[in-house]
């Protein structure tokens, strides 16, 4: 096993009705302020709707299905009151592929100029990646990614 196996899907079982199992269907991100976040994430190429940045809730569609949904730690309070954001933002990270090397130098460095905070420069992986690590507004780390050398 390469490196590269290490970030291949396996494929999954089928469903069947004698045993139920849940499917992931979305990934949920809590944000201090709704505009600014879409801001962010629009710079990353997400279409959210017009007029989401106004609203305490806003989901956008990814390939394959998956939903971002971007809530105010307001709504996630208004029913759990007991809802806090931890300061240690050390959980998942959202990645991003970019079409090759340079765009990767090119996303971070117009997130960078536009007052983002990087984490690490753009470097080339031992993995065969070129990869870049950002936060976005509220401290999530969001990486940014291209194949140098072909995977598998």
């Amino acid at each position: 096993m390469d490196a590269s196996d290490l970030f291949k899907t396996a494929r999954t079982a089928a469903r069947s009705v004698g045993r139920m199992t849940p499917k992931l269907n979305g990934i949920g991100l809590a944000v201090a302020d709704m505009a600014t976040s879409l801001a962010f994430y629009r710079r990353l190429g997400l279409e959210f709707p017009p007029g989401a940045d106004r609203e305490p809730h806003a989901e956008v569609e990814l390939p394959g299905g998956i939903r971002l949904m971007v809530d105010t730690v307001a709504s996630l309070q208004s029913f759990d009151p007991s809802f806090t954001v931890s300061k240690d933002k050390d959980g998942p990270s959202l990645a991003f592929l970019c079409a090759d090397a340079a765009e990767v130098d090119a996303v971070h460095a117009d997130l960078v100029a536009a007052g983002y905070v990087s984490v690490k420069e753009p470097w080339d992986a031992d993995w065969g990646q070129r990869y870049a690590l950002i936060t976005d507004p509220d401290g999530n780390q969001v990486d940014l990614f291209a194949w140098v050398k072909a995977p598998g």
